[in-house]
Formats: structure tokens, C-alpha cells, sequence
């Protein structure tokens, strides 16, 4: 009778359905940050900016992926990294953790194939700074392999709509494993790589020789294909280049900006989004104090200013923008307006809960 009992059980299992993003009730993002005690926290945000539950984390937390079908989300250290936190975002829980394996380190982003099987990590070797995408099974956890990114240093990484290609930032820079020191700004040269399920380099793109020093850093994929690149200066500080950049059929162009607007910021886009609702593409800068808004085509639109302002990710009428004062807003055509505020700091990236 025993077995019998345990062989319904793993039937009765087996029959029932998982939890969909249907039953996870009101997470709409995730944040990393900063407690007044010098300790570190994931949040789960409504859409209009409280926080549904607070997670420890064990280090400086930085971006997170959602899971294309289950309530659950991967958030990953800064880089260089050594743990990513499985969290259930139905029950805000962590249920598992994740660390790279020896002589490796996670780069502060993620993805999942688009079955949700297998989520896919960016990774370095740590002496060298070679590009690599973990690889692991999202039902055990377990690493199940590994494959080039094509480049050096990659940072951001999202799978393309109705694909499991993946478009990854190599950002070029070569780094010290232990204290992030950059080794190689003036020889560098990053790209955007678009990458086949089993490692193939389907496509490499760079920018032109004069801007082979702007570093590629995060992603926001477009609708009709293209993607939107985020961009870190790491030349001459009295230059001005431009910090976006539109990625199209493996090709890489950047978009300048006014004469008035090029300092404002201050060479550094620290989060790129896109907004559905109004096709338009928004950078951050922490180090400017600004958001600066495109529209579909890169064409410059303006710029807000607001103190610190790094997080962001597609909100209502436009975007939902975080601080680093604890601040959480909604940006619209109409500007920037408060919507909560914490007793804490927000660290880089709003990430929407977003499944494509």
C-alpha cells in the first residue's frame, strides 16, 4: 500500500500544472539595492513603484532575467560575480543559487532560451577576460556546458524574438579578476555578436575605428528586430561620442546627439530601455544626472535631468525610472514624477518582468 501510495503521489505530481506568471499576482520589477545598513537586497516593485518583498543578497546585486513561462527569475551579482539567485517570484523566495565554476565569473546578466530549459549566462575567464555563456538546465540548476561569446569582456546578453539566437554585448575590455582594473582601453575593440544555440558566430558587428573605445554595454531589443546598445566611453574624456547605438541585420550605428547635449552624459550610459507604448528608447546616466530619450530611429528627442538616475525599464505611457536616492518615477512625455520613494539606495538596473 505504501508504494502504491508513493507511485500516486508522483502521479498526482506529475498531473498538476506549474505555477505560470498568471499566479505570481503583482511583481512588475525587479531592482537591486543598497540598505542603510551597507547590506544588499533584491525588491519586487509594483507597477507603481512598493515593494512587494525585499530578498538578502550576499554581495552587490546588478540584472536579472525572467523566466519565459514560470514565475521565477535569475538575478546576478555585479561583476565580477561569483553567485546568481534563483527567486520565485510568486512567493518571493530564493530557491536556489547558482555559482560559476572555477575560473570563471558571472558579468552581471542573463537570459533563457525561449522554451525557459535552459538559461543562458554571461560569463569571463577570469585571466584574460574571454568571453563565455554558461549554460544551465532550469529545472536542476546544474551547469551543462559553455560556449564562446566571440569576444572579450561581454556584459549584457538578450535572446532575439522568435529565436534562441543570442545577441551579446562584448564590451572589449580586459579586466584584473580581483579589483576590475581595465587593462586595455586603448587597444580594445567590443562588438555586438550574435550567437547560434550551439556557439556558431552567426554575425559580428563593431563600430567604426574612431569609437572602437566606446565600450558596448546593455541591450534593449526593438520590436521589428533591431536592438538598441547601450554605451560606455573609455577615451579621451574631452571627447563626446555618441553613447547609442542601433544594431540592425549585423550592423552597428551610432546615433549623435546635439552639440548642446553631448556632455551631458558625461560619456556614460549606465541602462537603456525601450517603451512599447511609445516606441521611443531611453538611456540612463548615474555619472550625468540624466535620462536622455530617442525615438525609434536614434534620432535625439531630450533630456531630463534627475541626480543619480540609472535604473530603467518600460513603464506606463513611457518608462519607470529608479535612483540612487531610493526614488522610483514614472517618465513620460510630460517629464520625470515621483511614484515612491525608500530608505535605501537603488542600484543599476529596473528589470521588467517582462516575457518574450
Amino acid at each position: 500500500m505504501q508504494r502504491r501510495a508513493f507511485l500516486a503521489t508522483l502521479a498526482a505530481a506529475a498531473a498538476t500544472p506549474r505555477l505560470s506568471w498568471a499566479d505570481a499576482g503583482s511583481p512588475a520589477y525587479l531592482a537591486a539595492a543598497r540598505l542603510p545598513d551597507g547590506s544588499y537586497a533584491l525588491h519586487g516593485l509594483t507597477v507603481a513603484g512598493e515593494s512587494l518583498f525585499g530578498l538578502p543578497m550576499p554581495a552587490r546585486g546588478h540584472a536579472a532575467t525572467a523566466h519565459p513561462e514560470r514565475p521565477l527569475a535569475v538575478a546576478f551579482a555585479r561583476r565580477p560575480g561569483t553567485f546568481a539567485l534563483v527567486i520565485d517570484c510568486a512567493r518571493g523566495i530564493e530557491t536556489a543559487r547558482l555559482t560559476p565554476p572555477e575560473g570563471r565569473q558571472f558579468n552581471g546578466h542573463g537570459t533563457f532560451s525561449a522554451d525557459g530549459a535552459v538559461l543562458y549566462t554571461s560569463e569571463v575567464i577570469a585571466e584574460g577576460s574571454e568571453g563565455r555563456i554558461g549554460l544551465w538546465d532550469s529545472d536542476t540548476w546544474q551547469r551543462i556546458g559553455e560556449m564562446p561569446t566571440h569576444g572579450i569582456g561581454p556584459h549584457d546578453i538578450r535572446r532575439l524574438p522568435m529565436s534562441d539566437d543570442l545577441l551579446v554585448a562584448n564590451g572589449g575590455i580586459q579586466t584584473d579578476p580581483t579589483d576590475r582594473t581595465k587593462l586595455n582601453t586603448d587597444t580594445m575593440r567590443p562588438n555586438l555578436a550574435r550567437i547560434a544555440p550551439d556557439g556558431t558566430l552567426v554575425a559580428k558587428a563593431e563600430l567604426p575605428e574612431g569609437l572602437h573605445q566606446n565600450s558596448t554595454r546593455h541591450l534593449a531589443l526593438l520590436p521589428d528586430g533591431r536592438a538598441a546598445c547601450a554605451m560606455q566611453w573609455e577615451g579621451d574624456s574631452a571627447e563626446t561620442p555618441p553613447l547609442l547605438a542601433l544594431w540592425q541585420a549585423g550592423a552597428l550605428a551610432a546615433c549623435p546627439v546635439p552639440e548642446t547635449e553631448a556632455l551631458t552624459m558625461q560619456n556614460y550610459a549606465g541602462s537603456i530601455a525601450h517603451s512599447p507604448e511609445t516606441g521611443e528608447i531611453a538611456l540612463t546616466s548615474p555619472r550625468g544626472g540624466a535620462v536622455q530619450v530617442f525615438a525609434a530611429d536614434g534620432s535625439f528627442r531630450a533630456s531630463f535631468r534627475r541626480a543619480d538616475a540609472c535604473g530603467i525599464a518600460a513603464g506606463p505611457g513611457g518608462f519607470v525610472v529608479t535612483d540612487g536616492n531610493g526614488a522610483v518615477l514614472a517618465l513620460t512625455g510630460s517629464g520625470l514624477r515621483p511614484l515612491a520613494s525608500h530608505t535605501l539606495n537603488w542600484d543599476n538596473h529596473l528589470i521588467a518582468l517582462e516575457r518574450a
